[in-house]
C-alpha cells in the first residue's frame, strides 16, 4: 500500500515537472505576435477562420483544403480560437502550449505503462518510470520542438501529437483486453489525428513495432499475420488520408515536379542524418532551410546511405537482446517517410517541425540503451542521473533562447538568414515585413536579394514591384508584377497590383485598360469566371481616376461573381463601395 502511494506521488511529481519545464521554455510565447509566414493563411487573413466556429465553418473545414492541406480538425481549432479570443496572438500561442503539454505528459504515462507492466515497483518498474520521464522531457523541451510549439501555424503538429498519444493510450487499453468498442475508440482517435495532420499515416506500422516491443504481442510469423490483419482498418484510414492529402496538395506538388527524383531522393537520405545530428547538436536552427536544387555530392549521399543501412542492420542484429533499438530506429525511419521529401511539397529542404513525432523513436531507443549500459557500472546510477540532469538543463536553456527569436519576426528572419545560405524565402519574408512597416529601401534591398537567388519567387517579385510603386517607379513596378505573374499566374496580389498600375498610370504608354480587364477575368463568360477581388481593385482604380461610372459597373460585375461563388462578405463590401462611387467619392489612393 505504501509503495502504491509512493508510486502515485512519483508519477504526479514527474507530470508536474514536465508541465513546469514546458511553461518555463514556451510560456514566454503568450507575449509573442503572429509571424508573416503561414500564420496569415491559417488565421488572420482567412475569412472563414476569423468568422469563428459555426456549422457553416465545420462544413467548410471538411469540404475545403486549407493552406494547401486537408486537416479539418486543425482548421476547426483555429476557428475556435478566433471565435473565442479573436486575433489576440497570445491566446493562440496558449493553445499550442497546452496541447504540447498534454501530449508530453501522455507520452510519459503511456511509456511507463507499456514498459513497466508486470514488474515490481522496487526494481524495473521504477527504472521504467525514470526512463519514460527522460524520453518525455527531451520530447517536451528539445530545441527542435520550438518551431512546432511557438509557431501558431503549426497547431497541426501539437494537435496531431495530442491525438497520437491518445491513440497509443487507447491501443494499450485495447491490447490488454481486446474488444470492438476499445478498437473503435482507438480508430476514432487515430482518424482525428490524421485530420489534424496526415503525417500520422505511418502510425499503424508504429503500432506493429510496439507489438514487438514492449507489448510482446508479436511472437511468431502466425501472430504477425494476425496483427497485420488486426490493423487493416487503420491502414485503410491511412490510405484515405494520403489520397485526400495528395488531392489537396496537387498544386503545391506540381510546382516542384521539375526537381528530378534523384535530387529529391538524395535530399531525403541526407535529411535522415541531418535530423540525427540536430538531435544531438541542435545549433544553427532556422525557420526555413532552402532546398538544394543542384543536389549534393554523390559521395555524401552514398556515405549517408551506407550509415543508414549500417544502423538498420545493426539494430536488426541486436533485436533479441535489445529490441528497443530496432523499434526506436524503425519508428524514426517510418514516421519520417511522409515528410522526408521524396514527394516534394513546399520549398524547404527539411524542417525542424518534421522531427516532432519521429524523433520520439530515437529518444526511446537511445535512452533505454544508455541506461542499460550504465546500470552495469558500480557508479552507473549516479552517473546516469547526473547526465540526465545536465542534458535536460542544457536543452532547456537552448530551447528558451531559440524560442525567444520568435518574439520579433524581424529578428527571426535575420537569424534564419545568418544560419543558412542563399535563402530567398527568408529574404522575401523579411522584405514583406519591412514593407508593411514602411521601410521601403530596406525592403527593396531584401527583395532584390531574394529575386537574385530565385528569379521565379513570385511573392518577392510582387513585393519588389509594390515597393518600387510606392517610390513612384511605375515602369519598373509593372515589370516585376509581370514577372510575378509569369512565375505564378494565380498570384492574386500581383494581379491586383498590376491591374491598378495599368488602370491608373498617368503615362498613356503604360495605361492599358484592356489588359487590366483581362487580369480580372471576363464577366461575359458567365458568373464565377472573373475574379471579384481583382475586379474590386479595378473598380477602386477607376474611382481613383474619376471614372465613377466605370467603377460602379465593374463593382456590380464583381458583386454578381461574389454572390455566385458564395462570398457574401465581399459582396457587402462592394455594395458599400458603390454607394461611395455614386457620391463621386474614391475609396483609397493606392493598391
Amino acid at each position: 500500500m505504501r509503495d502504491r502511494i509512493s508510486e502515485r506521488w512519483l508519477v504526479a511529481g514527474i507530470c508536474a515537472g514536465l508541465v513546469a519545464l514546458i511553461w518555463f521554455v514556451f510560456g514566454q510565447s503568450i507575449r509573442f505576435p503572429f509571424v508573416n509566414y503561414d500564420d496569415p493563411t491559417y488565421t488572420y487573413e482567412a475569412p472563414q477562420v476569423i468568422a469563428g466556429l459555426s456549422w457553416h465553418g465545420v462544413v467548410w473545414a471538411f469540404t475545403h483544403a486549407h493552406g494547401g492541406n486537408w486537416h479539418p480538425i486543425t482548421t476547426l481549432s483555429h476557428m475556435f480560437d478566433c471565435g473565442a479570443f479573436g486575433l489576440r496572438s497570445g491566446a493562440h500561442h496558449f493553445g499550442n502550449i497546452v496541447l504540447h503539454g498534454i501530449a508530453s505528459v501522455l507520452l510519459f504515462l503511456v511509456l511507463r505503462q507499456m514498459t513497466g507492466q508486470g514488474q515490481s515497483m522496487a526494481s524495473a518498474a521504477r527504472t521504467s518510470d525514470w526512463r519514460s520521464a527522460f524520453v518525455a522531457a527531451v520530447f517536451a523541451i528539445h530545441p527542435l520542438r520550438v518551431e512546432s510549439v511557438v509557431w501558431i501555424a503549426e497547431r497541426k503538429d501539437v494537435l496531431s501529437g495530442f491525438f497520437l498519444m491518445l491513440t497509443l493510450a487507447a491501443y494499450l487499453y485495447y491490447a490488454r483486453k481486446p474488444s470492438i468498442w476499445r478498437y473503435m475508440t482507438m480508430s476514432i482517435l487515430f482518424a482525428c489525428g490524421l485530420m489534424s495532420k496526415p503525417m500520422l499515416v505511418s502510425l499503424p506500422i508504429v503500432l506493429l513495432l510496439l507489438d514487438y516491443w514492449p507489448l510482446k504481442r508479436l511472437v511468431d510469423v502466425r501472430t504477425f499475420g494476425n496483427l497485420v490483419a488486426e490493423k487493416f482498418p487503420l491502414f485503410l484510414l491511412s490510405i484515405a488520408s494520403a489520397v485526400a492529402t495528395l488531392i489537396a496538395q496537387t498544386r503545391a506538388i506540381g510546382s516542384f515536379e521539375q526537381l528530378p527524383l534523384s535530387s529529391r531522393a538524395s535530399q531525403a537520405v541526407l535529411s535522415y542524418l541531418t535530423y540525427i545530428r540536430q538531435m544531438f547538436w541542435p545549433t544553427k536552427l532556422a525557420v526555413f532551410y532552402p532546398h538544394s536544387e543542384n543536389g549534393s555530392a554523390l559521395w555524401r549521399v552514398l556515405l549517408a546511405g551506407a550509415v543508414l543501412a549500417a544502423i538498420t542492420i545493426l539494430t536488426f542484429l541486436l533485436r533479441k537482446k535489445r529490441p528497443y533499438l530496432v523499434v526506436g530506429w524503425l519508428w524514426y525511419v517510418c514516421m519520417l517517410i511522409p515528410v522526408i521529401g521524396i514527394v516534394q511539397v513546399g520549398l524547404q529542404g527539411h524542417a525542424d517541425r518534421y522531427t516532432y513525432l519521429p524523433q520520439i523513436g530515437l529518444y526511446l531507443g537511445v535512452t533505454w540503451w544508455i541506461s542499460e549500459l550504465l546500470s552495469r557500472w558500480r557508479n552507473g546510477p549516479a552517473a546516469l542521473a547526473t547526465t540526465a540532469i545536465v542534458i535536460i538543463a542544457s536543452l532547456t536553456g537552448a530551447s528558451r533562447v531559440q524560442a525567444s527569436y520568435w518574439k520579433d519576426p524581424e529578428r527571426l528572419w535575420q537569424q534564419t538568414i545568418e544560419n543558412t545560405s542563399n535563402n530567398h524565402v527568408a529574404h522575401a519574408h523579411l522584405a514583406d515585413l519591412l514593407l508593411r512597416q514602411g521601410r521601403i529601401n530596406d525592403a527593396i534591398s531584401h527583395c532584390q536579394e531574394a529575386v537574385r537567388i530565385q528569379p521565379n519567387d513570385t511573392d518577392a517579385q510582387n513585393n519588389l514591384g509594390l515597393a518600387l510603386l510606392q517610390l513612384g517607379d511605375e515602369a519598373d513596378a509593372a515589370i516585376h508584377f509581370e514577372r510575378s505573374l509569369a512565375s505564378n499566374p494565380n498570384n492574386l496580389n500581383a494581379r491586383c497590383n498590376l491591374a491598378w498600375v495599368l488602370a491608373t498610370s498617368p503615362d498613356p504608354s503604360r495605361r492599358n485598360g484592356e489588359r487590366a480587364v483581362e487580369l480580372a477575368g471576363s464577366v461575359a463568360q458567365g458568373p464565377g469566371r472573373g475574379n471579384p477581388t481583382v475586379l474590386r481593385t479595378l473598380a477602386v482604380a477607376y474611382a481613383e481616376t474619376g471614372r465613377f461610372s466605370d467603377a460602379i459597373e465593374t463593382a456590380q460585375q464583381a458583386i454578381a461573381i461574389a454572390k455566385a461563388t458564395g462570398n457574401d462578405g465581399l459582396a457587402a463590401d462592394l455594395e458599400r463601395n458603390i454607394a461611395a462611387y455614386r457620391m463621386n467619392q474614391p475609396i483609397r489612393s493606392g493598391p
